[in-house]
């Protein structure tokens, strides 16, 4: 389906301006003033006429509910009475992690918008051979006022007539958020509106990035960070390789770590780094357990894909790669190296906030942010990318350890490490899948035995992970920005990190815990 990614668009902008006030309150909190809450719709939606939707009361309303999921708070249907600033208080906590659900749908701001709908456009000619009508099983196709016209109550939606349409206008209307969502998770209310069977949602994001009436968002922790931030304990960012050119041409990579560090950071750290010590661990396992062990392995660095793999496919669920994600085998490497820091994730995934709420994973990574969120907070402290000064500090990792930004690049690192370490094995046979919906085929493919033998890497996100929920830039141009950040790297592969030459050192604290 299209993208909207990297549009702008008066959605991208609420979510902004929300995201940049619940900073700013986050960095001028002062022990009652989160009353001050009450004020914030009235900044984003000013004046007496409504700018988007049929009423200025409804767009406030609509705000409030973003604003409360903002600071991880929970929905409130449209019946509820109280101020938006209920229960704030416990944003206070820097401990606070996120109550289910993580995604959330805002049921008065949704559209209730076709789900699998046949309809007829005004491209209809009403021409005399009609062959619509004449393939309609069903005969729901009438002409009327010298144009075709659909029953729907008789419709069953089979698209013959769109198939032979000499004009091409008769449409399928589907649902966005549903079409994006490829766990099926998305039905409708009794009201028509969007629904999430939260049993089935891996909180990927996709439905959020696709909603064209931005009534579906996630829960953030951006206050919680900036409370952290503002304490006597030093916050370090663990920075995703998707971040090349997420903010912007002013932004960067060496100036990357300058700026994190005007928002309160203690200092900045790429996760590329745990990228290469992934790499490194899967390379093993893979060389070890295919096809002695598992008929083959998948990747395991992307959590919606790895969850929908083991709610849909539990018989195949051994064959998901044990090994640490690059997030929290970062967290765990910053931990180790600064005792009693906190860490916050900085990346384009909203099921990232998921996998760090696993009781396994809480002490490695303690906040999880997306790009979009961060970019809240540079505007709150009004951060000029622009006047920056340059730092090659936040270095070491290596290309392949960057590449897993993209789809196909964590894959291609392992075959990397595989051929460059283990000559005498054979050429890594290899598959790749993006999107939830490719993802699943992929898994029945190797479920039936087609891919014995294979390293296959599953990406929710078509794109991979710079076409995230939590993403800003469009898709192509985050692609092209990261491939420009591999080819200035100093290392190409993971095994030459500068960090490999401790990897022994630190393989029983990093590698020893729970895993996923």
């Amino acid at each position: 389906m299209p993208s909207m990614r990297g549009v702008p668009t008066p959605v991208n902008d609420i979510r902004k301006k929300v995201f940049s006030e619940v900073a700013k309150l986050s960095y001028e909190y002062e022990e009652g003033s989160l009353s001050k809450m009450e004020e914030i719709p009235y900044r984003i939606i000013p004046g007496e006429v409504s700018m988007y939707r049929e009423s200025v009361f409804l767009e406030r309303a609509i705000v409030k509910e973003r604003m409360r999921l903002a600071m991880g708070l929970p929905l409130r249907t449209a019946a509820e009475q109280s101020p938006v600033s209920t229960g704030a208080e416990e944003c206070v906590k820097p401990e606070k992690y996120y109550q289910p659900p993580l995604i959330n749908i805002i049921k008065f701001a949704c559209h209730a918008c076709p789900d699998n709908e046949i309809r007829i456009t005004e491209a209809c000619q009403g021409c005399l051979a009609h062959p619509c009508q004449e393939v309609c099983p069903r005969d729901a196709i009438s002409f009327k006022d010298g144009r075709s016209h659909i029953d729907q109550s008789k419709c069953i939606k089979c698209g013959k007539c769109m198939s032979v349409c000499p004009y091409g206008a008769i449409l399928r209307l589907k649902r966005p958020c549903a079409e994006a969502c490829g766990m099926k998770a998305i039905s409708s209310d009794k009201y028509g509106r969007a629904e999430i069977n939260q049993n089935n949602c891996v909180s990927c994001g996709m439905c959020l990035a696709n909603c064209p009436f931005g009534a579906i968002a996630d829960k953030a922790q951006i206050f919680q960070t900036i409370q952290a931030i503002r304490s006597e304990t030093p916050v370090y960012a663990a920075i995703a390789p998707a971040v090349a050119g997420q903010f912007g041409d002013k932004l960067t990579p060496e100036k990357i770590r300058v700026a994190f560090k005007k928002l309160g950071f203690e200092d900045a750290i790429e996760v590329a780094i745990g990228a290469d010590l992934c790499t490194i661990e899967e390379g093993e396992d893979f060389l070890r357990e295919v096809p002695s062990e598992l008929p083959f392995m998948a990747t395991s660095c992307c959590p919606a894909w790895s969850s929908m793999a083991k709610k849909l496919f539990p018989d195949e669920a051994q064959c998901i790669s044990m090994a640490l994600t690059p997030m929290v085998l970062t967290g765990r490497l910053i931990k180790r190296e600064h005792p009693g820091c906190k860490v916050a994730f900085i990346g384009p995934c909203a099921a990232k906030k998921l996998e760090a709420s696993r009781k396994s994973i809480r002490s490695d990574i303690d906040f999880v942010l997306t790009f979009e969120e961060v970019k809240g907070m540079f505007d709150a402290k009004n951060v000029d990318f622009e006047q920056l000064e340059e730092d090659d500090a936040m270095h070491g990792a290596s290309a392949d350890g960057r590449g897993f930004a993209v789809s196909g690049g964590v894959a291609q690192a392992v075959a990397n490490y595989i051929k460059e370490n283990h000559p005498e094995a054979e050429e890594v046979k290899m598959e790749v899948a993006q999107g939830l919906d490719e993802c699943r085929k992929m898994l029945m493919l190797a479920k039936r035995g087609q891919y014995d033998g294979y390293l296959l890497e599953g990406m929710a996100c078509p794109g991979g992970c710079v076409a995230g929920a939590g993403t800003v830039q469009p898709i192509a141009k985050s692609t092209a920005a990261v491939k420009l950040h591999k080819k200035v790297s100093t290392n190409q592969h993971s095994h030459q990190s500068d960090y490999q030459d401790i990897l022994e050192e630190l393989e029983e604290d990093l590698f020893s815990a729970p895993k996923q």
